[in-house]
């Protein structure tokens, strides 16, 4: 058996690869997980112990259990430990983006976290999000951070609809930080109808447009179309996203910066 310790982001991808497995299958012996996966019975337990406690799947006696209302590729508490390593790597190369006193819309996707932490020590900055988690993250900081109010999305932990749409009609931003959840031969998917409708409302409300994907989304549909990539500035992914993938969003024309979170 291979041994259990490793990094902090090496636990967390791990456990990520575990739920994937229990959301696949529905359920699954605990035994038959950690032979799956080549670590210890015991290592298994404080996995599950861990995903269960944030409650992305249920425990039982020697079972782990989907739950069965929870879209895995859209829940914000998946999402938001995947390709930490990543999402940190965003943040260092947008952060220089943004100038002092600018105004920046931000998107609920959890791969700009790290983004808005680092955007609390920028002077007078204003920041309009549809994210709960974002305002959270600018709590107590000198931002001054308009919040666009909507139907409440639990699984993106943000708002969204014709609502917050309108209230960008009478915004202007310098900048927007927009993420994609599927990306594929420069073509932008999203599993819900009223974020896809939002995107297009952050292109029009900001002079300038940075969409934020890590590889992971490329070569992926959803259920609603939106466009595709042309209408940003800049795309943001990282080394590990297809070249052909990014040759089909450099043939419409826009820039490409690609990050490497190893170095």
């Amino acid at each position: 058996m291979r041994p259990s310790r490793g990094s902090e982001a090496e636990v967390e991808e791990r456990r990520q690869a575990v739920l994937r497995l229990v959301a696949q299958d529905g359920e699954i012996r605990i035994a038959a997980l950690a032979e799956r996966m080549r670590v210890s019975l015991m290592t298994m337990h404080r996995d599950l112990d861990n995903l269960h406690q944030r409650q992305l799947l249920r425990k039982g006696r020697g079972v782990a259990t989907a739950f069965p209302d929870v879209t895995m590729e859209s829940a914000l508490r998946f999402r938001e430990h995947a390709h930490a390593d990543v999402k940190t790597a965003f943040a260092e190369a947008l952060v220089g983006e943004v100038v002092p006193g600018d105004t920046v819309l931000i998107d609920c996707g959890s791969t700009l976290f790290p983004l808005a932490r680092r955007l609390a020590a920028v002077d007078g900055l204003r920041v309009i999000t549809n994210s709960l988690r974002v305002t959270a993250l600018l709590a107590g900081s000198a931002v001054e951070v308009t919040v666009l109010g909507d139907r409440y999305y639990e699984d993106f932990e943000s708002c969204a609809g014709p609502q917050a749409r309108r209230q960008l009609q009478d915004l202007r931003a310098d900048l927007a930080f927009v993420t994609a959840t599927s990306v594929r031969e420069g073509r932008l998917f999203h599993p819900v109808h009223a974020y896809a409708e939002s995107k297009h409302a952050y292109l029009r409300a900001a002079d300038r447009a940075v969409l934020v994907v890590d590889h992971s989304k490329f070569g992926r549909t959803a259920t609603h179309p939106y466009g595709d990539v042309g209408g940003y500035d800049l795309m943001v992914t990282d080394a590990a996203t297809p070249e052909s993938e990014v040759r089909a969003v450099r043939d419409l024309g826009v820039e490409v910066r690609t990050v490497d979170p190893g170095t």
